[in-house]
């Protein structure tokens, strides 16, 4: 049975190498499928930040979102999530991911996932945007669910190496010793383990280092999600795709001494309401969908619910439904609001919107390949136009699944016809020569000043003079810690803290550019200065590379 290690596993040199068939960034779902997907035809080496149970996935509550109830159709479903990304989504990626998500979500049950039953079917329920019940759950746990049955079989794989507490700084590349306009190729990755740069060489590299909500003061996201893989694909020179779409979760606990635990979309797919401080429902109003419209929809409502009443929250109301099914429905959320003495069978329970996910990120096609050779990436780090401008509720696992599977298969096809004969000569400082590490206490003083930053000017709405202001911001910032946000050059340091600041900079610019070149309103991006969907001009999309200026580009 394989374990999870530390760098013990690495060969006595560190510095000189370690090598593997297939090298994988991030122990999300996308990352484990991937793992268990490259590990049939190659040796595979994971590395996670941290341990390899935290991630997003182990977070996410409502469910996975998948065709298989009696009364829904693939095409149902594919129009759903279309419908939701509003224009922006690749239809044939889309039927990728809905129709091959159908035997992945059927694998997952037959490995022993512990989902929720009704007869001889999954018990399907209701979320936001959805025209049929088709989310599959465990309770409100399915990350959690999905997470253990994922890393148990892992685990159980001899030919994947799980490294944890490995934080991969910059991808490798022979980017410097290659002509103009020649493709590169990835090496693998420089990482730090133990308080040492390490160089961790693959034939081929998975990306799957998962989002960045923690780029925000208020998000549904675990302290891992520093956009990391982001800034590092970025700075190789990959090519960066519909950055200015950050979707923001609408129902986030706001309670003194709570964390922003996410309330999960399927309390209001399950009848949940919600209500502002006056006692007053006001979802109607602004669809009419009501509490079941799309989440960029929900999030600007309580937004604005929140300014006409001058109240830092809007409350959602599940206490109209029996206890015994609130327990057995949402576990998660009644134990956590315990703690914090909620009881939410007779407590409305105070939420406001939080950052949750991106929509865009690496440019792939539908087989994961990356504009590096050698690079692939899956997951939410990843954007194969399968969300478009905004995310349909519960398709972010459905994603994972799918897609960690093709970049799995492939990056070990991709393995099994190249060598690393050659590997580029990638010069690892001593200590003497390390960029030294900054005060803890200044470190965190420069990520909230990113976060504020962000959240004032580059959050559910935005507008030029504050796009304009941000990036002012930014360079500010980045002069301080003498560091240029745009900057390629990467850190010679062990600091890990240096380096999620440095990447947090990267994608906070990045985020910001993106969203001052698309000059209308569309799903998660608001302009309060073009408050309107313009299909005229702006059905197209946004690429942005470290050399060149943003390219629009068509669908």
């Amino acid at each position: 049975m394989n374990t999870e290690t530390d760098s013990s596993v690495l060969n006595s040199d560190a510095r000189s190498g370690w090598y593997t068939d297939v090298l994988i960034v991030g122990s999300g779902a996308a990352g484990l499928r991937a793992a268990l997907a490259a590990s049939e035809n190659a040796d595979v080496t994971l590395i996670t930040k941290t341990t390899l149970k935290e991630s997003n996935t182990l977070y996410a509550q409502g469910g996975i979102a998948v065709a298989m109830n009696v009364d829904d159709t693939v095409d149902l479903h594919v129009e759903d999530t279309c419908s939701a990304g509003c224009g922006l989504c690749d239809v044939g990626a889309v039927e990728t991911m809905v129709s091959e998500g159908i035997p992945r979500v059927t694998e997952l049950l037959d490995w022993g996932a512990n989902f929720d039953w009704e007869g001889t079917l999954p018990r399907f329920t209701q979320e936001a945007a959805h025209s049929r019940r088709r989310i599959v759950h465990k309770g409100d746990a399915t990350g959690r669910e999905t997470t253990d049955v994922l890393v148990q079989r892992v685990l159980n794989t001899e030919r994947i190496r799980v490294l944890s507490n490995a934080f991969a700084i910059d991808l490798l590349t022979n980017a410097e010793s290659t002509q103009e306009k020649v493709q590169n190729t990835c090496y693998g990755v420089t990482a730090i383990v133990e308080d040492k740069l390490v160089r961790l060489y693959a034939k081929a590299t998975i990306l799957a280092t998962g989002g960045l909500g923690r780029l925000y003061p208020c998000t549904s996201n675990p302290e891992v999600a520093t956009g990391d893989g982001f800034a590092a694909a970025w700075r190789a020179g990959c090519e960066m795709i519909d950055m200015e779409f950050v979707q923001f979760h609408p129902t986030t606990l706001y309670l003194d001494g709570a964390p922003n635990f996410l309330i999960s979309e399927a309390v209001r797919g399950e009848g949940g309401r919600l209500i502002n401080i006056r006692g007053e429902r006001f979802m109607e109003k602004y669809h009419k969908k009501g509490e079941l419209a799309p989440r960029d929809v929900v999030s600007r409502a309580i937004q604005n619910e929140m300014f006409l009443t001058g109240f830092p929250c809007v409350y959602l109301d599940i206490t109209h439904k029996p206890a015994d099914f609130i327990l057995e429905r949402f576990p998660t959320i009644s134990d956590t609001t315990k703690r914090y003495g909620l009881d939410i069978n007779i407590d409305l329970i105070p939420v406001r919107p939080g950052a949750h996910f991106m929509m865009g990120g690496i440019r792939t096609n539908a087989d994961t390949e990356t504009n590096l050779k050698g690079l692939y990436a899956c997951g939410e780090v990843a954007c194969t136009g399968v969300h478009g401008a905004n995310r349909l509720a519960s398709n972010s696992l459905l994603e994972c699944l799918v897609f960690g599977v093709r970049a799995g298969n492939n990056a070990a096809a991709y393995a099994a016809s190249h060598t690393l004969q050659s590997p580029p000569s990638i010069q690892i400082p001593s200590n003497e020569e390390m960029t030294p590490g900054l005060d803890e206490d200044f470190i965190v003083a420069v990520k909230d000043a990113i976060r504020e930053t962000l959240w004032e000017n580059v959050g559910i709405e935005r507008d030029g003079e504050g796009l304009e202001q941000t990036l002012d911001d930014l360079e500010e910032i980045g002069v301080e810690i003498d560091l240029c946000p745009y900057s390629p050059v990467s850190l010679q340091t062990t600091d890990v803290g240096l380096c999620e600041t440095f990447n947090m900079l990267n994608v906070a610019w990045l985020i910001t550019h993106a969203a001052l070149v698309r000059m209308e309103s569309r799903g998660g991006h608001y302009r309060a200065d073009f408050p309107d969907q313009d299909d005229i001009d702006w059905l197209k999309r946004i690429i942005v590379t470290r050399e060149d200026d943003p390219k629009i580009v068509d669908l």
